[in-house]
């Protein structure tokens, strides 16, 4: 199915723009559903083997696990960092997707096929992975694994908060460090961007269609919040196994006389061996949790947010529009 680049008719969004409602979206995003994205954290680096009789610890009791032991503060270990990075992450995928998609539209009719926007979805989910995404997740990462207790001063974890991370481990690690696991997180970025951004386009133009009164407009917010949940849902599906293996290289220091290819091979491998097929998909669970609810935040206020900044004219939005 192809469909017109922009199929309301208006010009694509300005950097500002995608600066101001990305970043809105993300932030919104992030405090909705970052509680969801440490359980699956703590599920991923779980290496309990599957045995008979071995109690099985699914994600509302890993959950409950954490307030317990660490209090509700626990859940969002690890916010300061993605907090810190998601202004940025959310400009960087929305105007490199528009980017690309300018770059892949038929020239004559203003038409991008299905492929197009799945390799625009694609290229700006490496992008968004390479610029910001990696050191942001190392940190953030090393501040989920962590199992000290919030709620007691004698409990001094390794790292304080995301800035005393970043420090200590480019400090110990040097700064190649924060991007350990580049080409796995480039590599789930890349494929989640790509199924996400082809499904809502789909979604949107299919809805668009069925309902003519909302071919130049933007659609009610809960058929954003809908098709953003459904979309969003298909990408974890796709590449769990990545974002698993990912979670575990980034989880620990590099090792001396080691490749990155070497360590993943050799994770995969014990994972299998020890865990049995099954390890690959620890914590997809809260991760379609996370990812699906987190789309349909972000989709929903980001075209809010978008349309509101688009009809407040030029006066508010900085900068130039892409040029068709």
């Amino acid at each position: 199915m192809a469909t017109k680049v922009n199929g309301d008719g208006r010009k694509p969004p300005t950097a500002a723009t995608n600066l101001i409602a990305g970043g809105g979206a993300g932030m919104m995003e992030a405090l909705v559903c970052h509680p969801l994205d440490t359980i699956k954290v703590r599920m991923q680096l779980s290496r309990r083997a599957r045995q008979p009789g071995a109690p099985k610890r699914g994600f509302i009791k890993t959950g409950v696990e954490i307030v317990r032991k660490e209090t509700p503060l626990g859940l969002y270990k690890g916010l300061g960092a993605v907090m810190t990075g998601i202004i940025p992450k959310m400009a960087i995928r929305f105007t490199s997707f528009e980017w690309y998609k300018q770059l892949l539209v038929n020239k004559d009719t203003g038409v991008i096929s299905g492929q197009g926007t799945f390799l625009a979805g694609l290229a700006a989910g490496v992008t968004e992975a390479v610029m910001v995404v990696t050191p942001m997740e190392v940190i953030k990462i090393r501040l989920q694994a962590q199992y000290h207790s919030m709620a007691d001063p004698l409990d001094i974890p390794k790292y304080r908060n995301a800035a005393h991370a970043l420090y200590t481990v480019v400090k110990e690690e040097g700064f190649g460090a924060l991007y350990r696991g580049v080409s796995l997180t480039a590599l789930r970025q890349g494929t989640n961007q790509a199924v996400n951004f082809t499904a809502y386009t789909y979604f949107k133009e299919w809805l668009r269609v069925w309902q003519p009164e909302y071919s130049t407009g933007n659609l009610p917010s809960y058929q954003t919040t809908l098709i953003g949940l459904v979309s969003g849902a298909m990408g974890p599906l796709s590449n769990a196994p990545i974002d698993t293996i990912k979670t575990r290289l980034q989880k620990t220091p590099a090792e001396p006389g080691t490749t990155a290819l070497q360590r993943i091979t050799r994770i995969s491998g014990d994972m299998f061996k020890q865990e049995g097929f099954h390890a690959f998909y620890k914590g997809i669970t809260p991760r379609i949790m996370r990812v699906a609810p987190g789309q349909a935040v972000t989709f929903t206020v980001y075209e809010y947010l978008k349309d509101k900044l688009e009809k407040s004219g030029p006066a508010v939005l900085v900068g130039s529009r892409y040029e068709e």
